[in-house]
C-alpha cells in the first residue's frame, strides 16, 4: 500500500464529445486539472491536478480503456461503447456516470434494397467486435471494414451496405441520406477502474465512491 500512495494516481480522460459533460462532475469529486489543461495551444496529453497525488491524461476515447485495463492509468472516464467493444477482463466500470448518452445504431441509405434473409453483409465500423456479434445473433456474417471516421461516406461509396456508429440526433445520417434500422447498445459514460488497482490502492477505491455518491445524490427520485 505504502509504494502505491509514492506515485500519483492517474485519471484518463477522453478527448471529444464525453469530457465537456464530465469535467463537472469530476470537480464535485476533486478531480480538477491544472489550468493548462483548458488551454487549446497546449499540446501537453499529461496534466497535474489541483489534488496533489492525481494526473489526469487526455487521450482517445479508445486508448482510455487501453490504459486502464493494463495498469498505465489506474481510473478514467470512457463511453459504455468502448468498455463493451473491448471486454477487457482486468477493467471494471463500476459507476453509469449518467452522462454521454447516444446509441450505437445499425444504418443504410434509405431507400436501399431490402436483405432480409442475407447471409452474408459487409459493414463499415470503428466498433468491429459489438458489430460482429450483434450480426452472428440475426444469424449473418458481419464483413467489417474498419474505419476510424467519415463513415457514412461508405455506402455511397460502395465500400460497404450498411454502417454500425454511433448516434445522437440522427442529422448526420440524415444529411447524407442514411436511415437508422435498428440500435445495438445505449450508451452513457462509465467511471472505469483497473481491478487489481481497485483492490491494492484505497484512492482508487474512495474515488469510486466518491463519483457513485455524486451521481445517486443527482438521480432523479
Amino acid at each position: 500500500m505504502r509504494a502505491a500512495m509514492q506515485s500519483p494516481l492517474i485519471f484518463a480522460v477522453p478527448k471529444g464529445r464525453i469530457l465537456d459533460e464530465a469535467l463537472p462532475l469530476m470537480a464535485r469529486a476533486g478531480v480538477v486539472p491544472d489550468a493548462e489543461f483548458h488551454d487549446k495551444k497546449s499540446r501537453a496529453l499529461s496534466f497535474a491536478c489541483e489534488q496533489s497525488g492525481m494526473r489526469i491524461i487526455r487521450v482517445r476515447a479508445f486508448d482510455v480503456a487501453t490504459f486502464v485495463a493494463h495498469g498505465a492509468a489506474q481510473c478514467g472516464i470512457v463511453g459504455s461503447d468502448v468498455v463493451e467493444e473491448f471486454a477487457y477482463s482486468d477493467l471494471y466500470a463500476p459507476v453509469d456516470l449518467d452522462i454521454g448518452h447516444c446509441r450505437l445504431s445499425v444504418a443504410e441509405p434509405a431507400g436501399q434494397r431490402d436483405e432480409t434473409g442475407a447471409s452474408h453483409l459487409r459493414v463499415a465500423s470503428k466498433y468491429p467486435n459489438l458489430t460482429r456479434r450483434h450480426f452472428e445473433a440475426l444469424g449473418v456474417q458481419a464483413e467489417v471494414v474498419k474505419l476510424n471516421g467519415a463513415m457514412e461516406l461508405a455506402p455511397g461509396l460502395g465500400l460497404a451496405s450498411r454502417i454500425v456508429d454511433l448516434v445522437s440526433t440522427g442529422q448526420t445520417l440524415k444529411d447524407n441520406g442514411l436511415v437508422e434500422t435498428s440500435v445495438i447498445l445505449q450508451i452513457s459514460a462509465r467511471l472505469i477502474v483497473n481491478r487489481a488497482a481497485l483492490k491494492t490502492d484505497e484512492r482508487v477505491a474512495a474515488l469510486v465512491e466518491r463519483f457513485r455518491a455524486l451521481v445517486q445524490r443527482c438521480a432523479p427520485l
